[in-house]
C-alpha cells in the first residue's frame, strides 16, 4: 500500500542540507560517516554543481560510494569482495577518517572548481577525530580507495557531446519542446561500473505505430498525462511530480532505508554501493537502448498523429505534458530502468520485498510511503504515464531491463568473499 502526506518545509531541509558535525562528546554515538558524505556528495553534485538529470549525476554517486566501500570493507577485514581494491588495513584504522577521505578526494577529482569549499569541509570533519596513529591510518585507506577509482574512470566517456540520433519518419525521435535540447546521449555509452557491456540488456523495443498495442499506450497517455488532464486523480498527479523531481528522490529513499533499517558503517557502505552502481549502470544500459531505438516521445507522436499513418490515432497539436520531457528519446523509460534496478537489488540486499520505506520530494511538497520494493517499481511506471512523458510499453521494457540488471549486480558484486 503507498500513502502519501503533505510534508513541511523543515523536513526539506532536513533532508536536503549538507551536514556537518562538531567533535563528539565522549559516549555520544558517531554519525553514520557514509550517510553524512553521500550527503556531502549530493551538495557537490546537485546543490552547487547542478549535475542533473539523475543519470548524469550517477556517475558521480558511484564514483563516491564504490570508493568508500572499498575504504571500510579494507578497515573491517575484507569480509566482502572489494569493488577496486583492498588497501593495506589491520583493523584498527578510523573509519571515519577513512570514509572523509575517501569521499572528499573523489569529488576534489570531478569537481576542481569547487576545492577550496570541499576541503574545508574535509578538514572540519577530520577535525573531530582524534589524531594518532588510527586517524593516519583511514587517511591512507581512504586515499588509497579514491584513488584507484579515480584511476579506473579516467577516460570512461563523461560527458561526450554526442548528441541523440534524430530521424523525420514516424516514430523517431526529434527534440521536444519547450528548449529542443538534445543532450546527454554519452551515457549511453559511458564505460558501466558492473555490467559487462551497456547494450547486454536490449529491450523488443516500441511496438510499431500502426499497431494496436502502440494505439493503447498513445490514447492512455493522451488522456492521463495532459497537462489539462480531468481524468488524472489527484494522486496520481502527486506521483507524477514526486517521481519528477529532479534532485532525485532515489537519494532520499536509500537514505531513509540506511538510517530506518538501522544499518552500521559497513551494511551501510554495501548498500549505498549497491544502490548507485544499480541505479547508474541501469541508466547506462538504458540510454544505450534509447539510442538504438530512437523513439519518439509522446508530445511529438500526439502533436504529429496526423503524419504517423495510423488512422486510429488523432492528432493534437497544443496537447502539453504534465511536466517538460526530458531531452532524450522515448524508449525505453529512464526512470523505470533506474527504478526497477535498484528496487531489484535492494530485495536482494534485505532478503525480502516487504522493507517499508519514504522519501520527501521538494518538487512535488510531499513525501511518498511504500510498504515494498516491488510497490515503488509499479508506481513509477504509472507515473511516467500520468506525467505525459512517456508510452507505458517504455515503462515496462525500462522495468524488465532495470530488473536485469539489478540481478546482474546484486548477485556479483558486494557479496561476501567466503
Amino acid at each position: 500500500m503507498i500513502r502519501t502526506r503533505r510534508a513541511v518545509v523543515l523536513a526539506v531541509l532536513a533532508l536536503s542540507a549538507p551536514l556537518t558535525f562538531a567533535p563528539q562528546a565522549t559516549g555520544v554515538p558517531s554519525p553514520n560517516a557514509v550517510v553524512v558524505w553521500d550527503l556531502n556528495a549530493q551538495t557537490a553534485i546537485w546543490d552547487v554543481a547542478h549535475q542533473s538529470p539523475p543519470q548524469v549525476a550517477g556517475r558521480g554517486f558511484a564514483m563516491v560510494n564504490g570508493a568508500v566501500y572499498d575504504a571500510v570493507n579494507a578497515i573491517e577485514g575484507t569480509p566482502y569482495r572489494p569493488y577496486l581494491v583492498a588497501p593495506r588495513a589491520d583493523c584498527r584504522e578510523s573509519t571515519d577518517a577513512a570514509v572523509g577521505t575517501a569521499a572528499y578526494r573523489v569529488l576534489d577529482a570531478i569537481f576542481p572548481a569547487q576545492r577550496g569549499r570541499l576541503r574545508a569541509q574535509y578538514l572540519q570533519w577530520l577535525a573531530r577525530v582524534p589524531d594518532g596513529p588510527a586517524k593516519r591510518g583511514g587517511v591512507r585507506v581512504g586515499a588509497e580507495a579514491a584513488a584507484a577509482m579515480v584511476a579506473a574512470r579516467q577516460d570512461d566517456g563523461a560527458f561526450d557531446p554526442r548528441p541523440w540520433t534524430v530521424g523525420v519518419e514516424p516514430g523517431e525521435y526529434r527534440p521536444t519542446p519547450p528548449d529542443f535540447a538534445n543532450t546527454g546521449a554519452w551515457v549511453g555509452f559511458l564505460t558501466p561500473f558492473a555490467i559487462p557491456d551497456a547494450a547486454m540488456f536490449r529491450t523488443p523495443g516500441p511496438p510499431a505505430v500502426t499497431s494496436d498495442t502502440y494505439t493503447r499506450d498513445f490514447d492512455e497517455v493522451k488522456r492521463l498525462g495532459a497537462a489539462t488532464s480531468t481524468e488524472r486523480t489527484a494522486d496520481q498527479t502527486d506521483a507524477a511530480l514526486w517521481w519528477h523531481d529532479r534532485r532525485s528522490v532515489s537519494w532520499g529513499m536509500k537514505r531513509d532505508l540506511a538510517v530506518g533499517r538501522r544499518l552500521d558503517v559497513l551494511d551501510t557502505a554495501r548498500f549505498y554501493a549497491l544502490a548507485d552502481f544499480t541505479g547508474t549502470d541501469g541508466a547506462i544500459a538504458c540510454a544505450n537502448d534509447k539510442e538504438f531505438w530512437h523513439f519518439w516521445r509522446p508530445i511529438t507522436a500526439i502533436r504529429s498523429a496526423d503524419t504517423d499513418g495510423n488512422p486510429a490515432t488523432a492528432a493534437d497539436p497544443d496537447w502539453t505534458p504534465l511536466v517538460i520531457t526530458p531531452p532524450n528519446p522515448d524508449h525505453p523509460s529512464g526512470h523505470t530502468c533506474r527504478t526497477a534496478a535498484q528496487m531489484t537489488a535492494y530485495a536482494r540486499f534485505f532478503g525480502r520485498d516487504d522493507v517499508p520505506f519514504s522519501a520527501f520530494s521538494v518538487d512535488s511538497g510531499t513525501t511518498r510511503r511504500f510498504d515494498r520494493f516491488s510497490d515503488a517499481t509499479a508506481e513509477v511506471v504509472g507515473a511516467r504515464i500520468w506525467a505525459g512523458i512517456h508510452f507505458r510499453s517504455a515503462d515496462v521494457d525500462g522495468t524488465a531491463l532495470g530488473r536485469a540488471v539489478g540481478e546482474h549486480i546484486a548477485e556479483r558484486y558486494f557479496r561476501p568473499r567466503r
